[in-house]
């Protein structure tokens, strides 16, 4: 895609480049919706769907005799390995929405962040953003302006969007193309204006329009899943394919057992002595060695169990995904433990995330070119907004209270907290535990301190056990301690008696 750039740059962008990008682009296209098809097991997905039974000549031996029966039977099972790989990853990265803060104590653009988050389903669009690239090896998302003026995003195909540039995070050029009722429609996006072109009623592929966008960047972007733009499943493939087989061939088996031939040994069976035994399903064995079976495979199921176990094991080793419903997982494994079965899958998580975040700087970057002229927000102000993410695991609360137990003094609270999975929010949890400070516990200065006895009215100046207006009497110490009357709500700390009963 390269040339492309190097064109646009020197001439810009005209309907006989856009084509060209489409048809360059069309290969990747269809491996991109392959892979999702896949993942949705569409009917024309899974290979195993499009598989048809053994050819085999219909009679065989001279005298044409024997009829093959056992090409009947054409088992097509689907073992989703492809969306469980894509799914636990998800799963794992995203089950913890996304965490966004602020590096300022600017209260507007924390306000303005949240309402932003909220009314673009944040959770749910990038959950969706990172499926999207598990899958096809990248994803896509449009910045735009809605009807009523306010900035949104949404998620777009992946395989409908052509990135020109360095990075498919910040790209120079971005091309987005689909087709309805036969037709091509394209969006051509620059740092300024969206190009619109159509076939028209002739079948001539033309520009229809130009249009700035409202952003100073290219606003149509996307987030690679690696650097080689690939898919979770894409290296797992034929071992997929080749565990469908198996399984698909082992159930022919097990099915063909109906279809087995029947042995009668030491007698005949004429049309009368058919219908007989349609008709009471009995055999009268009159002769020493008659015997009545049927012919049958022997099926060797402990070989093919070991074979769809080591498809599986090597399906999951080379994905770098994991399997939760291990017997292993049922039991209590240490934090250490279950970070080694984790490691694979935590490396290839950790890939993502850094492109993740690149990507949603890169959000920022073109929203705040817009809030910051409508909005009066720095353009540089997307710096000062972080990302958190936080891996989906059950909690083993009381493993982590002895940890973080051993910890207090030695590190600082905010990291302390941070270590603990059920905490989201590390600056919300202090807030509220200085709440209860003051609520439940005494070791805060009396509030009281902060008042000098001049502001006091007279009566309250060293008369003990009278109350004035200023003043309430002590709960504890039954009126010989005083506080200001125009504290409420609260339990409030007695300088006489150093007690808490003071109830405002």
């Amino acid at each position: 895609m390269l040339k492309f750039k190097e064109y646009i740059d020197k001439n810009g962008i005209d309907e006989k480049t856009v084509l060209e990008m489409i048809d360059a682009h069309s290969k990747i296209r269809a491996r991109m919706r392959k892979m999702y098809q896949r993942y949705k097991a569409d009917l024309d997905g899974p290979t195993i769907f499009t598989r048809s039974a053994t050819a085999y000549e219909e009679k065989f031996e001279s005298g044409g005799n024997v009829l093959r029966i056992d090409d009947k039977v054409n088992n097509q099972l689907n073992n989703a390995f492809d969306a469980d790989i894509v799914d636990t990853k998800i799963g794992y990265m995203f089950g913890h929405p996304i965490s966004y803060d602020v590096d300022d104590t600017n209260e507007a653009l924390r306000s303005e962040l949240e309402a932003f988050l909220l009314s673009n389903n944040a959770e749910d669009n990038d959950s969706e953003y990172g499926k999207m690239a598990a899958i096809c090896g990248y994803a896509a998302r449009l910045a735009y302006i809605d009807k009523v003026g306010d900035e949104r995003i949404k998620n777009i195909d992946p395989w409908e969007v052509v990135f020109l540039g360095d990075e498919i995070h910040e790209p120079d050029y971005s091309l987005r193309y689909f087709y309805r009722d036969e037709e091509i429609f394209a969006e051509f996006y620059d740092d300024i204006y969206i190009y619109f072109f159509k076939a028209n009623q002739g079948g001539e592929f033309n520009l229809q329009d130009i249009q700035p966008h409202m952003f100073d960047f290219n606003p149509l972007f996307g987030v690679a899943n690696n650097k080689e733009l690939k898919g979770d499943a894409e290296k797992v493939l034929a071992l997929i394919d080749g565990y469908d087989r198996t399984l698909s061939d082992a159930s022919n088996e097990i099915e063909q057992y109906r279809l087995a031939y029947l042995i009668l040994r030491g007698m005949g069976a004429d049309e009368e002595t058919l219908a007989n035994l349609k008709k009471n399903g009995i055999f009268e064995l009159l002769g020493e060695n008659d015997d009545v079976r049927y012919l049958t495979k022997d099926i060797n199921d402990t070989m093919i169990e070991n074979h769809l176990n080591r498809l599986e094991e090597n399906i999951l080793r080379f994905a770098k995904s994991v399997n939760f419903t291990d017997e292993s997982f049922g039991t209590q494994l240490s934090g250490v433990a279950m970070r080694f079965k984790l490691m694979a899958l935590e490396n290839k998580c950790i890939t993502m995330e850094r492109k993740f975040a690149a990507s949603l700087r890169y959000q920022f970057k073109v929203l705040f070119s817009a809030w910051s002229k409508r909005k009066g927000f720095s353009p540089k102000d997307y710096l000062k907004i972080f990302f958190g993410f936080k891996r989906n695991l059950p909690a083993n609360i009381l493993d982590e209270a002895q940890s973080t137990a051993q910890l207090k003094g030695h590190i600082s609270e905010r990291t302390r907290l941070g270590l603990l999975s059920f905490v989201d929010d590390v600056e919300f949890e202090i807030e509220e535990m200085k709440k209860d400070a003051v609520l439940l516990g005494s070791q805060l200065e009396p509030l009281t301190d902060d008042l000098d006895e001049e502001d006091l009215p007279d009566d309250d100046k060293g008369n003990s056990g009278k109350t004035s207006k200023g003043t309430k009497p002590c709960t504890t110490c039954s009126g010989t301690g005083k506080v200001p009357s125009n504290i409420t709500g609260n339990l409030i700390q007695c300088k006489t008696c150093k007690g808490t009963g003071v109830v405002g």
